[in-house]
């Protein structure tokens, strides 16, 4: 049966080529975004999965740029600590010189030596005014302070300068886990049972301000015989009640204070470059794992190049031949008037 109200073949060919300007419309969209998966309703279950992969990646690459920060304070405080290290060495050279001195002469001057330790002791100062980033200084902790060998902490002090007290069996010392500055440090974010929280590190401040405190307190000229509040030498007489000490004794307290101050900084060295390396470590794993995000997410999302560019070839020449069959079946109602003739 023929017709000219209804083109059975001219709707098969409009149906064919309206799908295949569909399906080219769609590839030419791929390869000017370069996503197979625009939206949701290109593919829900990928979709939502690519979104919240791409915030944990976001996330993660900015926690990076944040231990960069905290990253830059660890190492200006570390090569602080390094350099007051240095010049609590130097410092306890002098201590040992005067002794040795004092050995030989009893009234050997020690003014020059003094003038030197106090304008080391102020270099140390200065180093740990500065060894900061941003305004962040990781060397100026306030946890468990306690260079004096008291157990209380308490220094004797006569005038400016002290003794630092000797009533126990050692020098105290700096303990770096009770510090109330510690930095809690976001380390990257983790999804255990669908649940999203951040894995985290504590970076431990250290403490050269006491260093430089104790230092301070160094007094060569000091008469070792002065009567202070019942301050003692380790291993040695107790001053005050009238009894005496040399001041080859008064040398051999200073050197236990140097030494211990020595330690100290090589502490406060040895842990911020652990900090240190830990934050390099972690920052080194989060840009593989931001990679590896990203990688993922591609392999789910991204339009394959190669397979869009041979779709478009072959859909450009299906488009050709449905518009040929359009055209052809739309002649077919022409072949009616040969009826009529």
């Amino acid at each position: 049966m023929s017709s000219i109200l209804t083109n059975n073949s001219a709707m098969n060919a409009l149906s064919t080529l309206r799908g295949i300007n569909k399906g080219l419309n769609q590839t030419q969209d791929r390869i000017s975004s370069g996503l197979k998966i625009q939206s949701a309703k290109d593919n829900a279950s990928y979709f939502a999965i690519s979104k919240t992969m791409d915030s944990d990646s976001g996330m993660n690459k900015a926690i990076n740029e944040s231990l960069t920060l905290t990253k830059n304070a660890v190492s200006a405080g570390r090569t602080g600590a390094e350099a007051v290290m240095e010049m609590t060495k130097e410092l306890g050279t002098k201590v040992a010189f005067v002794k040795n001195q004092l050995e030989t002469d009893a009234n050997y001057d020690t003014s020059k030596v003094q003038s030197e330790i106090d304008a080391i002791v102020s270099r140390i100062g200065t180093v740990i005014d500065q060894a900061s980033f941003n305004g962040t200084s990781m060397v100026n902790g306030t946890g468990n302070v306690r260079l004096s060998d008291d157990a209380s902490g308490t220094v004797a002090a006569t005038g400016s300068r002290a003794y630092v007290a000797a009533s126990d069996e050692d020098l105290g010392g700096y303990d770096p886990a009770a510090d109330p500055d510690n930095v809690n440090l976001a380390t990257g974010v983790t999804r255990s049972g669908g649940t999203l929280a951040t894995t985290s590190i504590t970076v431990e401040k250290v403490d050269l301000v006491s260093v430089k405190e104790a230092l301070g307190r160094i007094n060569l000229a000091k008469d070792a015989t002065v009567a202070d509040t019942n301050p003692t030498i380790k291993g040695g007489p107790t001053y005050g009640g009238g009894a005496t000490a040399t001041k080859s004794d008064l040398m051999d307290h200073y050197l236990q204070v140097v030494d211990k101050a020595t330690t100290m900084a090589i502490d406060a060295a040895t842990s911020l470059g652990v900090s240190e390396k830990s934050i390099e470590t972690q920052q080194d794993f989060l840009t593989k794992l931001t990679d590896k995000l990203d990688s993922g997410i591609g392999s789910m999302v991204d339009a394959d190049m190669e397979e869009e560019a041979a779709r478009l070839q072959a859909l450009q020449v299906q488009q050709q031949l449905a518009s040929q069959s359009l055209s052809i079946a739309n002649q077919a109602p022409q072949q009616i008037l040969s009826l009529f003739r």
